[in-house]
């Protein structure tokens, strides 16, 4: 018999998981820790079928208020990724995905449903069958997954190697052109890692991938024959570096070839004298990365020691760690307060839970609203979340006092409200105070 769900009963439920007791044999605790996995794909089919429900009826709701049929559909995908705590990215490719499993893969959504499959292997299944018509997605997702146990033992890279002999099988052609529309993919982009590195990535055709990756390989073992102490991987990372920036490949001293500054590298000038505050550093269109504070120092040395270009622009805050002005323009930067707001975020997207890079100076309270254009009224957004705010009912206000780091309220067309604060600038920290006797308390911070 089914019953109504609400939100109520599910935290209740998750209350009780979190009160009960882990005891028992290894053999009762290993069977925990299969139902609760079997829980959770359970929870993300619900989540897809509820997904889909709450996209119908805010598409309904926009309709009934007059909102163009071009326009209907237009922040709702930032309203399931705020409520699911994702980027505003990520919550698109989700309702993608439950639209897809509800309509169209009844099997795939079934072994969510029982936890023979997981969200992750569910949207491997979705994303490989795009393709293909829906007669033809419908046969593949009855063909590999109408039988529960078909899937028993089944690895991720197995059963991406069944759904893509199937496409190929029921329309090559469907498959070849995917192909050909996937070099219209190609970028670049750039990723953090341990230890204040960065991943950079060039997405190609196979081919030319390949011809880049031999000849960087051909050129650094030419240079480890003629005697470069650098190991293979140094030499082809600093040779790429050279090719694209023009940079002279000198880092045979064991640091990477130094670069003109025409990077952010946000720091305080107490760290720049010698401070252990950390720095942030970021560039036109990439979020910002914290480095530690003797890392900041030797970026801006060696670019010194180089004779490469470095600019520095003096960044005031107040004493409650809020941005407050900055010094002249720099002809290599983003002007005036639209390069305050994307550094008051680190360069990153002021959104909850939004990794993007800021695209955007957006006006928290709009100008038709008689939003002011100023810093006290802006933030650094990316694109989809300057749109997703401009659908009705998203309504935003600055909750803090002028004084104090921003705070904006983000209220949702169902009510709900999310809250967002700026993060402290380079080398601030919060004031904290202990109680060091009767009636004193000692600032420490």
């Amino acid at each position: 018999m089914e019953t109504t769900l609400d939100a109520a009963e599910v935290r209740s439920y998750a209350d009780r998981l979190l009160a009960s007791r882990r005891e028992g044999s290894a053999a009762e605790l290993v069977d925990l820790i299969a139902a609760l996995e079997e829980l959770k794909s359970t929870a993300c089919a619900v989540q897809a079928e509820a997904s889909v429900a709450f996209d119908a009826r805010r598409r309904c709701e926009q309709a009934q208020a007059g909102v163009p049929s071009r326009r209907q559909g237009r922040g709702i995908a930032a309203e399931v990724a705020l409520a699911r705590r994702e980027s505003p990215h990520h919550g698109q490719r989700l309702r993608g995905l439950a639209k897809v499993l509800v309509a169209e893969m009844p099997h795939t959504l079934a072994r969510l449903r029982d936890g023979s499959l997981n969200e992750f292997r569910a949207t491997l299944l979705a994303r490989e069958t795009g393709c293909l018509t829906a007669d033809q997605r419908a046969f593949v997702d009855e063909e590999l997954c109408a039988d529960p146990r078909a899937l028993d033992g089944v690895g991720t890279r197995e059963l991406l190697g069944r759904v893509r002999r199937l496409a190929a099988e029921l329309d090559p052609a469907a498959v070849a052109r995917r192909a050909r529309r996937a070099e219209a993919d190609r970028n670049v982009t750039v990723r953090p890692a341990p230890d204040t590195m960065a991943y950079l990535t060039g997405l190609m055709p196979v081919a030319q991938a390949v011809a880049v990756y031999a000849a960087l390989r051909t050129e650094a073992q030419r240079a480890r024959a003629a005697g470069d102490p650098r190991s293979l991987g140094q030499l082809m990372s600093d040779l790429l570096l050279a090719k694209v920036t023009g940079v002279s490949d000198t880092g045979d001293d064991g640091h990477a070839p130094a670069v003109p500054l025409t990077i952010n590298l946000t720091l305080s000038d107490e760290t720049l004298a010698g401070g252990h505050a950390p720095a942030v550093l970021s560039g036109d269109g990439v979020p910002g990365e914290v480095v530690p504070a003797e890392v900041a120092r030797q970026l801006a040395g060696r670019a010194f020691a180089a004779e490469a270009t470095v600019w520095f622009r003096r960044l005031y805050r107040n004493r409650l760690g809020r941005w407050v002005a900055m010094s002249s323009r720099q002809r290599l930067f983003p002007e005036g307060i639209a390069e305050l707001l994307a550094l008051q975020g680190g360069g990153i997207c002021a959104s909850l839970y939004c990794d993007a890079p800021v695209r955007h100076a957006d006006h928290i309270r709009p100008v038709d609203d008689g939003g002011a254009t100023s810093a006290a009224n802006g933030q650094g957004l990316c694109v989809a979340c300057n749109h997703a705010k401009q659908a009705p009912g998203w309504r935003q206000q600055v909750v803090s006092s002028p004084r104090e780091r921003p705070e904006v309220e983000t209220v949702t067309p169902t009510g709900r409200r999310y809250t967002a604060t700026a993060p402290a600038p380079p080398g601030w920290r919060e004031p904290r105070f202990v109680r060091g006797g009767p009636g004193r308390y000692d600032l420490i911070a």
